[in-house]
């Protein structure tokens, strides 16, 4: 088998986050974004990995530290490291999901257009990760 037929069989693409509470990144990304868990490391919220989808858009979420390991607060030089690390998710009405995650709670900025034409909204989730949700304005 050639090379190139190897590389174009790759599918998918599924980022993993290390979270500090998954019972609390669950939350966020079940509850609120509507993820749903596909798979687990085990029952419950209070496990050590997910594998999360939401429209054919996965993502995997695993604990920084196992539950006897884990420090009672999180380390703030490992969260402010998030900021390295952005998530883009498409979304049709911006204006309207912008609403929504007030709804929710969520404390985020009036949406924006950016510099390369999208109307955009960015938000930290509970972890320090910044995602932007964004779409071509037309």
């Amino acid at each position: 088998m050639s090379n190139n037929i190897i590389v174009k069989q790759i599918q998918g693409l599924a980022p993993l986050l290390q979270v500090f509470d998954m019972p609390v990144a669950l939350r966020f990304y079940r509850d609120v974004l509507g993820f749903e868990v596909v798979r687990a490391s085990g029952e419950g919220d209070d496990v050590d990995w997910v594998l999360l989808n939401l429209n054919s858009t996965e993502l995997m979420l695993n604990t920084a530290y196992e539950k006897p390991n884990r420090p009672p607060e999180p380390d703030e030089q490992r969260i402010a490291a998030h900021t390295d690390t952005s998530l883009y998710f498409g979304h049709p009405d911006v204006d309207e999901l912008y609403s929504y995650l007030l709804s929710k709670g969520i404390h985020l900025k009036a949406p924006q257009i950016t510099g390369y034409g999208w109307k955009a909204i960015y938000l930290l989730d509970p972890d320090g990760y910044l995602l932007c949700f964004h779409w071509p304005v037309q």
